[in-house]
């Protein structure tokens, strides 16, 4: 904080400043008045010495000013230039009395809650004895109670192109949000900014909203701060953990060090983004704050509604609304959290933890490709069909699901007792094939003797050689082959069976029954030099990082 006799000593060098500019304005001027009388002095004495064939008047000098109204004199961008130092002086005297009474209503609130726990503590016998003469007058202890309380930070820097004042121009736009919360949550200190600047990223953004956070705790005199970050690179800045390769992300990364430095704890804890929502808000707001401009009274105004996975404000109108639990998401949301779901061979429901409210094709073509639509439709089925009742036709140009049930009542009209036999014929393709091999039918061949004749068929040979290969895995369950892109070990195969991707022990009630490691850092993050050139053209849906970790994850 600044010390009151350099803000007193800024005033006298003002004001001095001031009174230097107002007696250079008035020398300026003399000078101007003194030029052009003699100017116009030689002007008529040059005049008078020249024969004149008319007897029009003598020609008069008339100082006019510049033509151009943004011309300025030495003393004009001086005397600018003194107001914004005298405003900024003033703003800061105004900011440091606003911080000053933050920091007493912190201490006083403090205090309150230190002579309650006591007087909570107090027996009643205890009570009866001392309290009527029971006092801790304010100041005595405060302070070493605040320094000693560990107070949270939370952070954000968004980064968005918006649509400016409603017309069709789109710019990249850019906000932070900084709450500061003592330890059992509660806010005390909010702040929303709009960045001004051309070429701000994410990351830029990002440690921008944590400097702004670290800078009002220092303001605050605060001594003990945790910080929570929900963006995995920054995180790996500030622990030490990456480099940034960045010039600008590598400055601000050692400013944020450096005032590390001024607290006595400092440290960060990497959170999920619906940890650090009202941040989010704020930041939101800021960004919010340059894209309206002055409403017109003839236009109606949008309502809006906030989206709980995204934190978004979304038109009502691209709001959908789940049949049944009528929970809320908007569209963006809702259509990345089915596609995941299926994706992952999942039927998707209510993404809402703990409801288990299904989704409706009609409802979902809002917002779903026909892709989409198409393969949600085959997992529905496969989701109405019980694991052992599954079955697939062997043929690779068809591959079509059924249940054994169904397709054994289409066979009995082609084959005699097809249940003794084994012979099927598929709903799709007309193909024959045997339930009990999973191969195309064999006729006058028993399944033991196509065993004996093919133990080691060529399409085999070459799947398990390029499973090996490329290190995949198969269910025990359902035999359905599983490569792991990214994400930790714990797989969930399609037909519901969890396992370890390792060592393939299964999982239950979502548990490892292995002592093998959950994740390796290889799958879970992403290549630097990727996310490096994507950050100047930052996107608002890729924010967030995708976590691979069960069927309960969500993907921002």
């Amino acid at each position: 904080m600044a010390d009151p006799k350099d803000d007193e000593d800024l005033h006298t060098i003002a004001t001095q400043q001031r009174l230097e500019l107002m007696a250079a304005k008035t020398l300026e001027s003399d000078l101007d008045f003194a030029f052009n009388l003699q100017l116009q002095e030689a002007l008529d004495a040059s005049l008078s010495i020249q024969p004149s064939s008319t007897n029009s008047p003598p020609q008069q000098l008339v100082h006019t000013p510049p033509e151009s109204p943004d011309f300025l004199s030495f003393a004009d961008y001086q005397s600018e230039e003194l107001e914004k130092f005298e405003l900024e002086v003033s703003d800061r005297r105004i900011s440091e009395a606003e911080f000053k009474r933050l920091r007493d209503d912190l201490h006083r609130r403090i205090h309150d809650q230190e002579v309650a726990h006591e007087i909570h503590r107090m027996s009643d016998d205890e009570w009866l004895e001392v309290g009527d003469n029971f006092e801790r007058p304010f100041g005595e202890g405060s302070s070493n109670s605040v320094n000693s309380e560990i107070f949270r930070i939370y952070f954000k820097g968004l980064v968005s192109e918006e649509i400016v004042n409603t017309s069709s121009w789109k710019a990249v736009l850019a906000g932070i949000g900084v709450a500061i919360c003592d330890s059992r949550d509660e806010v005390f200190f909010e702040l929303r900014k709009p960045l001004i600047g051309n070429g701000i990223s994410r990351q830029c953004a990002e440690l921008k909203a944590l400097l702004e956070g670290l800078n009002a705790a220092i303001a605050l005199d605060l001594k003990r701060v945790v910080f929570y970050c929900d963006y995995h690179p920054i995180y790996m800045f500030v622990t030490g953990r990456w480099s940034a390769r960045q010039r600008k992300v590598a400055t601000l990364a050692n400013q944020v060090s450096i005032l590390r430095n001024k607290f006595t704890y400092c440290n960060p804890h990497f959170v999920a983004r619906n940890d650090i929502k009202l941040a989010f808000k704020l930041a939101r707001e800021a960004i919010v704050s340059q894209i309206n401009g002055p409403a017109e009274s003839s236009h109606p105004r949008s309502v809006y509604e906030n989206c709980v996975i995204c934190l978004e404000d979304t038109d009502v109108g691209k709001m959908f609304s789940i049949d049944g639990c009528l929970h809320r998401y908007c569209f963006s949301c809702m259509k990345q959290h089915v596609e995941v779901k299926l994706h992952h061979g999942m039927e998707p429901k209510c993404p809402h933890e703990g409801c288990t409210s299904e989704l409706s094709i009609d409802s979902c073509r809002k917002f779903l490709t026909p892709k989409l639509i198409e393969i949600m439709m085959q997992q529905i089925k496969e989701a109405s069909i019980p694991v052992t009742e599954k079955v697939y036709c062997p043929y690779p140009k068809c591959s079509v699901l059924m249940s054994k049930h169904e397709v054994l009542e289409y066979s009995k009209g082609v084959f005699v007792a097809p249940e003794r036999s084994g012979a099927r014929k598929c709903l799709k393709c007309q193909g024959h094939f045997c339930i009990n091999c999973k191969v195309p039918w064999h006729s006058n061949m028993t399944c033991n003797d196509y065993k004996c004749n093919n133990p080691n068929p060529p399409e085999d040979v070459k799947l398990k050689t390029l499973a090996a290969n490329n290190l995949w895995r198969q269910c025990v369950k359902c035999n359905h082959m599983i490569e792991l892109a990214t994400g930790c070990f714990h797989m969930t195969c399609r037909c519901g069976y969890e396992f370890c991707y390792t060592c393939g022990d299964e999982w239950k009630n979502k548990k490892a029954t292995c002592s093998c490691p959950l994740w390796h850092e290889n799958n879970i993050i992403f290549d630097r030099d990727d996310e490096d050139e994507d950050d100047d053209d930052f996107d608002e849906e890729d924010e967030g990082e995708e976590y691979h970790d069960s069927e309960d994850d969500y993907y921002y």
